[in-house]
Protein backbone atom coordinates (compact mmCIF):
# COMPACT_ATOMS: atom_id res chain seq x y z
CA UNK A 1 0.00 0.00 0.00
CA UNK A 2 1.24 3.58 -1.26
CA UNK A 3 1.30 6.34 0.92
CA UNK A 4 -1.01 9.03 -0.69
CA UNK A 5 -1.62 11.94 2.12
CA UNK A 6 0.43 11.89 5.80
CA UNK A 7 -0.36 14.19 8.40
CA UNK A 8 2.27 14.90 11.48
CA UNK A 9 1.23 16.23 14.51
CA UNK A 10 -0.80 18.74 12.76
CA UNK A 11 -2.66 21.51 14.53
CA UNK A 12 -4.54 25.03 13.36
CA UNK A 13 -5.72 27.26 14.92
CA UNK A 14 -8.40 30.07 14.05
CA UNK A 15 -7.81 32.76 16.49
CA UNK A 16 -8.87 31.22 20.07
CA UNK A 17 -10.53 28.14 18.52
CA UNK A 18 -8.38 24.93 18.05
CA UNK A 19 -9.74 23.16 14.66
CA UNK A 20 -7.73 20.27 14.47
CA UNK A 21 -5.32 19.63 17.89
CA UNK A 22 -2.09 17.24 17.06
CA UNK A 23 -3.89 15.20 14.54
CA UNK A 24 -1.33 12.49 12.67
CA UNK A 25 -3.29 10.32 9.85
CA UNK A 26 -1.85 8.64 6.93
CA UNK A 27 -4.48 7.61 3.99
CA UNK A 28 -2.84 4.53 1.81
CA UNK A 29 -3.56 3.95 -1.17
CA UNK A 30 -6.61 1.18 -2.66
CA UNK A 31 -9.41 2.52 0.35
CA UNK A 32 -12.16 4.21 0.55
CA UNK A 33 -11.77 6.25 4.10
CA UNK A 34 -15.12 7.37 5.83
CA UNK A 35 -14.02 10.63 8.12
CA UNK A 36 -16.75 11.13 10.40
CA UNK A 37 -17.50 13.66 13.35
CA UNK A 38 -20.21 16.22 14.64
CA UNK A 39 -20.34 20.22 13.01
CA UNK A 40 -17.41 21.86 14.36
CA UNK A 41 -15.19 18.36 14.88
CA UNK A 42 -12.52 19.16 12.05
CA UNK A 43 -13.30 17.28 8.87
CA UNK A 44 -13.45 20.53 6.71
CA UNK A 45 -10.56 21.71 7.99
CA UNK A 46 -8.41 18.76 7.64
CA UNK A 47 -9.75 17.93 3.82
CA UNK A 48 -8.40 21.99 3.38
CA UNK A 49 -5.05 20.78 4.73
CA UNK A 50 -5.00 18.05 2.51
CA UNK A 51 -5.92 20.84 -0.73
CA UNK A 52 -3.16 22.71 0.25
CA UNK A 53 -6.19 25.70 0.83
CA UNK A 54 -5.15 26.15 4.53
CA UNK A 55 -1.83 25.36 5.69
CA UNK A 56 -1.31 23.56 9.30
CA UNK A 57 -0.53 26.33 12.12
CA UNK A 58 2.16 23.85 13.46
CA UNK A 59 2.68 20.09 12.26
CA UNK A 60 4.05 18.75 8.85
CA UNK A 61 1.95 17.81 5.57
CA UNK A 62 2.20 15.56 2.25
CA UNK A 63 -0.11 15.11 -0.40
CA UNK A 64 1.27 12.75 -3.17
CA UNK A 65 4.93 12.73 -2.47
CA UNK A 66 4.92 16.68 -2.40
CA UNK A 67 3.60 19.43 -0.68
CA UNK A 68 -0.29 20.23 -0.63
CA UNK A 69 0.79 24.11 -1.75
CA UNK A 70 2.39 22.58 -4.95
CA UNK A 71 -0.05 23.06 -7.81
CA UNK A 72 2.14 20.08 -9.68
CA UNK A 73 0.95 17.68 -6.28
CA UNK A 74 -2.66 18.59 -6.23
CA UNK A 75 -3.03 17.34 -10.35
CA UNK A 76 -2.90 14.18 -8.65
CA UNK A 77 -6.05 15.17 -6.68
CA UNK A 78 -9.84 15.18 -7.04
CA UNK A 79 -11.75 17.36 -4.83
CA UNK A 80 -15.74 18.00 -4.56
CA UNK A 81 -16.05 21.14 -1.75
CA UNK A 82 -19.45 21.03 0.37
CA UNK A 83 -20.53 24.11 -1.60
CA UNK A 84 -21.40 23.44 -5.36
CA UNK A 85 -20.47 26.62 -7.37
CA UNK A 86 -20.99 26.11 -10.93
CA UNK A 87 -20.29 28.91 -13.76
CA UNK A 88 -24.59 29.16 -14.36
CA UNK A 89 -24.03 30.63 -18.11
CA UNK A 90 -22.33 27.90 -19.43
CA UNK A 91 -24.18 24.19 -20.39
CA UNK A 92 -23.11 21.34 -18.19
CA UNK A 93 -21.25 19.93 -21.21
CA UNK A 94 -18.72 22.65 -21.36
CA UNK A 95 -18.02 23.02 -17.96
CA UNK A 96 -17.04 19.50 -18.12
CA UNK A 97 -14.65 19.78 -21.35
CA UNK A 98 -13.73 23.71 -19.18
CA UNK A 99 -12.20 21.48 -16.45
CA UNK A 100 -11.13 18.58 -18.56
CA UNK A 101 -8.73 21.05 -20.49
CA UNK A 102 -6.21 21.37 -17.35
CA UNK A 103 -5.32 17.36 -17.51
CA UNK A 104 -3.21 15.50 -20.03
CA UNK A 105 -6.20 12.40 -19.46
CA UNK A 106 -9.21 13.53 -18.77
CA UNK A 107 -12.12 11.35 -18.86
CA UNK A 108 -14.40 11.66 -22.07
CA UNK A 109 -17.46 13.76 -21.02
CA UNK A 110 -19.90 11.54 -22.42
CA UNK A 111 -18.05 8.47 -20.26
CA UNK A 112 -18.00 10.57 -17.23
CA UNK A 113 -21.64 11.70 -17.49
CA UNK A 114 -23.09 8.56 -17.84
CA UNK A 115 -21.12 7.13 -15.11
CA UNK A 116 -22.30 9.88 -13.12
CA UNK A 117 -26.04 9.58 -13.88
CA UNK A 118 -26.51 12.67 -15.75
CA UNK A 119 -25.95 12.50 -19.64
CA UNK A 120 -29.49 14.22 -20.19
CA UNK A 121 -28.32 17.26 -18.90
CA UNK A 122 -25.13 18.05 -20.81
CA UNK A 123 -26.89 20.61 -22.89
CA UNK A 124 -28.02 22.33 -19.98
CA UNK A 125 -27.25 25.45 -18.41
CA UNK A 126 -25.88 24.42 -15.24
CA UNK A 127 -28.17 27.79 -13.52
CA UNK A 128 -31.54 26.01 -14.48
CA UNK A 129 -30.11 22.50 -12.22
CA UNK A 130 -31.82 21.36 -9.20
CA UNK A 131 -29.37 21.73 -6.47
CA UNK A 132 -29.44 17.86 -6.16
CA UNK A 133 -28.26 17.56 -10.08
CA UNK A 134 -25.84 20.61 -9.75
CA UNK A 135 -24.52 18.17 -6.31
CA UNK A 136 -23.70 15.53 -8.96
CA UNK A 137 -22.36 17.12 -11.62
CA UNK A 138 -19.48 18.79 -8.43
CA UNK A 139 -18.79 15.29 -7.85
CA UNK A 140 -18.26 13.54 -11.07
CA UNK A 141 -15.80 16.75 -11.84
CA UNK A 142 -13.71 15.41 -8.82
CA UNK A 143 -12.89 12.21 -10.72
CA UNK A 144 -12.76 14.12 -14.30
CA UNK A 145 -8.58 13.76 -14.23
CA UNK A 146 -8.37 10.22 -13.44
CA UNK A 147 -7.07 11.04 -9.60
CA UNK A 148 -5.49 9.21 -7.49
CA UNK A 149 -6.89 10.56 -4.34
CA UNK A 150 -10.01 12.09 -4.48
CA UNK A 151 -11.76 14.42 -1.22
CA UNK A 152 -15.20 14.57 -1.01
CA UNK A 153 -16.95 16.39 1.50
CA UNK A 154 -20.46 15.69 2.34
CA UNK A 155 -20.91 14.64 -1.52
CA UNK A 156 -24.64 13.35 -1.62
CA UNK A 157 -26.12 16.80 0.38
CA UNK A 158 -29.24 17.24 -1.80
CA UNK A 159 -29.68 14.15 -2.97
CA UNK A 160 -32.97 12.12 -2.96
CA UNK A 161 -32.33 8.08 -1.82
CA UNK A 162 -31.88 7.07 -5.46
CA UNK A 163 -29.67 9.63 -6.24
CA UNK A 164 -27.60 9.07 -3.61
CA UNK A 165 -27.76 5.29 -4.14
CA UNK A 166 -26.59 6.08 -8.12
CA UNK A 167 -24.01 7.97 -7.31
CA UNK A 168 -22.60 5.17 -4.19
CA UNK A 169 -22.42 2.89 -7.13
CA UNK A 170 -20.13 5.23 -9.17
CA UNK A 171 -17.79 5.57 -6.19
CA UNK A 172 -17.72 2.53 -6.09
CA UNK A 173 -16.68 1.43 -9.18
CA UNK A 174 -14.17 4.65 -9.74
CA UNK A 175 -12.37 2.75 -6.35
CA UNK A 176 -12.32 -0.40 -8.29
CA UNK A 177 -10.53 1.73 -10.87
CA UNK A 178 -8.01 3.02 -8.74
CA UNK A 179 -9.37 6.07 -7.12
CA UNK A 180 -8.84 6.09 -3.62
CA UNK A 181 -11.09 8.49 -2.42
CA UNK A 182 -12.51 10.10 1.65
CA UNK A 183 -15.65 10.88 2.22
CA UNK A 184 -17.47 13.24 4.71
CA UNK A 185 -20.71 12.66 5.21
CA UNK A 186 -23.38 13.39 7.47
CA UNK A 187 -25.12 10.53 6.10
CA UNK A 188 -23.99 7.20 8.09
CA UNK A 189 -25.63 4.72 6.16
CA UNK A 190 -23.24 5.86 3.29
CA UNK A 191 -20.50 5.42 5.35
CA UNK A 192 -21.51 2.07 5.88
CA UNK A 193 -22.20 1.11 2.63
CA UNK A 194 -18.94 2.79 1.20
CA UNK A 195 -16.01 2.97 3.19
CA UNK A 196 -13.61 0.20 4.33
CA UNK A 197 -11.90 2.73 7.11
CA UNK A 198 -13.56 5.17 9.53
CA UNK A 199 -11.91 7.83 11.14
CA UNK A 200 -14.17 9.88 13.70
CA UNK A 201 -13.02 13.17 14.94
CA UNK A 202 -14.25 15.07 17.71
CA UNK A 203 -13.16 18.66 18.71
CA UNK A 204 -10.59 18.42 16.43
CA UNK A 205 -8.98 14.89 17.62
CA UNK A 206 -9.14 11.53 16.18
CA UNK A 207 -11.01 9.59 18.57
CA UNK A 208 -10.78 6.01 16.47
CA UNK A 209 -9.50 5.07 13.57
CA UNK A 210 -9.96 1.57 12.39
CA UNK A 211 -12.97 -0.56 10.10
CA UNK A 212 -16.52 -0.60 10.89
CA UNK A 213 -16.65 -3.19 13.02
CA UNK A 214 -13.51 -2.33 15.27
CA UNK A 215 -15.18 1.41 15.56
CA UNK A 216 -18.32 -0.33 16.61
CA UNK A 217 -16.46 -3.04 18.73
CA UNK A 218 -14.31 -0.54 20.50
CA UNK A 219 -17.61 1.25 21.50
CA UNK A 220 -19.08 -2.26 22.82
CA UNK A 221 -22.67 -1.76 23.06
CA UNK A 222 -25.21 -4.39 22.48
CA UNK A 223 -29.15 -3.21 22.28
CA UNK A 224 -31.93 -5.25 24.11
CA UNK A 225 -35.40 -3.85 22.88
CA UNK A 226 -38.51 -4.74 24.52
CA UNK A 227 -42.07 -4.23 25.51
CA UNK A 228 -41.92 -3.09 29.27
CA UNK A 229 -44.39 -1.00 31.63
CA UNK A 230 -41.67 0.46 33.89
CA UNK A 231 -38.46 1.42 31.68
CA UNK A 232 -37.20 3.61 34.23
CA UNK A 233 -36.88 0.25 36.66
CA UNK A 234 -34.99 -1.72 33.63
CA UNK A 235 -32.83 1.47 32.43
CA UNK A 236 -31.86 1.32 36.83
CA UNK A 237 -30.48 -2.30 36.00
CA UNK A 238 -26.83 -2.65 36.36
CA UNK A 239 -25.16 -2.73 32.73
CA UNK A 240 -27.49 -0.34 31.58
CA UNK A 241 -26.14 2.44 30.45
CA UNK A 242 -28.50 4.23 27.84
CA UNK A 243 -32.38 4.44 27.13
CA UNK A 244 -33.99 5.53 23.66
CA UNK A 245 -37.96 5.21 23.95
CA UNK A 246 -39.24 3.82 20.23
CA UNK A 247 -41.69 5.51 18.01
CA UNK A 248 -43.85 2.24 18.61
CA UNK A 249 -44.11 2.16 22.14
CA UNK A 250 -40.91 -0.27 22.68
CA UNK A 251 -37.75 0.99 24.67
CA UNK A 252 -34.37 0.09 23.58
CA UNK A 253 -31.20 0.08 26.63
CA UNK A 254 -27.92 -0.61 25.76
CA UNK A 255 -26.02 -2.51 27.58
CA UNK A 256 -22.70 -3.50 27.69
CA UNK A 257 -23.02 -7.14 28.23
CA UNK A 258 -26.05 -8.65 26.59
CA UNK A 259 -26.09 -11.82 28.47
CA UNK A 260 -25.15 -10.35 31.52
CA UNK A 261 -28.37 -7.64 31.23
CA UNK A 262 -30.60 -10.41 30.16
CA UNK A 263 -30.10 -12.40 33.41
CA UNK A 264 -30.31 -9.43 35.39
CA UNK A 265 -33.71 -7.96 33.97
CA UNK A 266 -35.25 -11.69 34.13
CA UNK A 267 -33.80 -11.86 38.31
CA UNK A 268 -35.43 -8.64 38.81
CA UNK A 269 -39.03 -9.48 37.81
CA UNK A 270 -40.27 -6.68 36.13
CA UNK A 271 -42.61 -7.42 33.51
CA UNK A 272 -41.81 -7.54 29.71
CA UNK A 273 -42.34 -9.06 26.33
CA UNK A 274 -40.85 -9.13 22.95
CA UNK A 275 -37.02 -9.27 24.00
CA UNK A 276 -34.88 -8.88 21.08
CA UNK A 277 -30.96 -8.32 21.15
CA UNK A 278 -28.54 -6.88 18.86
CA UNK A 279 -25.23 -4.98 17.99
CA UNK A 280 -25.23 -1.25 17.67
CA UNK A 281 -24.95 0.23 14.30
CA UNK A 282 -22.33 2.77 13.19
CA UNK A 283 -24.48 5.46 13.95
CA UNK A 284 -25.10 4.18 17.32
CA UNK A 285 -21.52 3.72 17.84
CA UNK A 286 -20.39 6.90 16.58
CA UNK A 287 -23.30 9.22 18.37
CA UNK A 288 -21.45 7.25 21.36
CA UNK A 289 -18.07 8.07 20.59
CA UNK A 290 -19.05 11.96 19.93
CA UNK A 291 -21.19 12.20 22.66
CA UNK A 292 -23.74 13.96 20.44
CA UNK A 293 -27.09 13.45 19.00
CA UNK A 294 -28.47 14.58 23.10
CA UNK A 295 -28.27 11.52 24.54
CA UNK A 296 -26.36 11.12 27.56
CA UNK A 297 -25.08 7.64 29.32
CA UNK A 298 -24.92 6.97 32.86
CA UNK A 299 -21.34 6.56 32.56
CA UNK A 300 -21.03 10.19 31.08
CA UNK A 301 -23.12 11.69 33.28
CA UNK A 302 -21.09 9.72 36.37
Amino acid sequence: MTTLARLENVTRRFGDVTALDNVSLEIGSGRIVGLLGPNGAGKSTLLSILQGLRRPTSGTVELLGGSPSDYRTRRGLGCTPQETALPAALRVGEVIDLVSRHFENPVPRGELADEFGFGELLRRQTGALSGGQKRRISVALAFVARPKLVLLDEPTTGLDVDARRTLWEAVRRQHESGATTVITSHYLEEIEALAERVVVIGEGKVLIDGSIAEVIGKVGLRMLRLNTAHPDAVSALPGVVETRPENDGTHTFFVRDADAAVVELVKSGIDFSDLAVRGATLEEAFLTLTSSGGATTKEQAA
